[in-house]
């Protein structure tokens, strides 16, 4: 529109290769634009306001975050063409594990053995993670229901090898599956120190808890864990700025409620972990997370093709 001001608007068509009857059509629909067009420009506006307070998800997460908050029903389709035109991109980063480790347990890898989880507190999956927040170093251990991807205890310490977060979390397991009558869970972790202790396995069999541990040095055995490890510090640092919390502690409790209750999980068919156990005591069909037998048998083909390489 500038550049009409300074050359003619048949020379500017020429240049461009579009004919004039073309421009002044798009003049007169940028002048007085239709409803669809106004519609496709507030979601547009509606997934930059989205993305600017979440940026590290996509256009899938955003638009179920939106279904969620606003009950606006958008086709993925529809979100991506919106992201797209709006320059929208996920700024989160994921690397993939390599090099299992040997096959060497302390205690058997149930999960590993086509476990079917079809209920909560069946199999909870625990493992501990760092990061430097305000100053100082945390070390933030969670606890998660592999059933609905709920997080149902964590333990939280600024001081480096802490085992009471360890202990923290299991008490809130512990809490949680007392409510529950006849429960037999399974509980997964890797083969760090503390879980891997005698005072902590001690502890499993008085509450019907088996213990379950990864591979040495296979952290894709516990899979589902290191993704919401990795995900859950994305969105803390990138989305909610836990760098520059002056109250590390008070920040992880609303974090983990907002996990619970707020976020969409893609394994859940967008759903929250709330919404997903509130669906499913109603009765009501729910979405089936990734199949664990799946996953073994994708396994089984790479090292197969793999043998065969070498």
């Amino acid at each position: 529109m500038e550049l009409s001001a300074r050359w003619p608007i048949k020379s500017l068509c020429r240049a461009m290769s579009i004919s004039r009857s073309g421009f002044y059509k798009w003049k007169a629909r940028l002048s007085n634009p239709s409803d669809r067009l106004r519609k496709r420009m507030a979601d547009v506006a509606l997934f930059q306001e989205y993305h600017a307070k979440y940026p590290s998800h996509g256009y899938r997460w955003l638009n179920a975050k939106i279904r969620l908050d606003l009950g606006l029903v958008m086709s993925d389709q529809y979100a991506h063409r919106c992201c797209r035109f709006a320059g929208i991109k996920s700024k989160s980063r994921h690397y993939a594990y390599k090099k299992p480790g040997e096959p060497k347990k302390i205690y058997p890898n149930s999960v590993m053995a086509s476990l079917n989880v079809d209920g909560p507190l069946q199999c909870v999956v625990s493992d501990m993670t760092a990061f430097w927040a305000g100053g100082k170093y945390w070390e933030l251990t969670l606890y998660m229901d592999l059933w609905n991807n709920e997080i149902v205890g964590y333990g939280l310490s600024c001081r480096k090898g802490d085992r009471s977060t360890y202990f923290e979390g299991l008490e809130m397991v512990i809490e949680k599956k007392k409510k529950v009558d006849g429960l037999d869970l399974i509980l997964h972790t890797d083969q760090g120190s503390v879980y891997a202790s005698k005072g902590f396995n001690e502890l499993l069999p008085q509450y019907h808890i088996t213990h379950s541990m990864s591979r040495a040095g296979t952290p894709t055995d516990n899979g589902a864990m290191e993704a919401i490890n990795g995900w859950s510090k994305v969105e803390m640092f990138i989305d909610f700025d836990i760098a520059h919390c002056g109250d590390v502690p008070s920040f992880v409790e609303r974090y983990v409620g907002f996990f619970n209750e707020e976020r969409p999980s893609a394994a859940l068919g967008y759903l929250t972990p709330k919404a997903y156990k509130e669906k499913a005591a109603k009765g009501e069909s729910v979405p089936k997370k990734p199949s664990k037998v799946k996953y073994e048998k994708k396994q089984k083909i790479i090292e197969e093709a793999k043998a065969k390489k070498n």
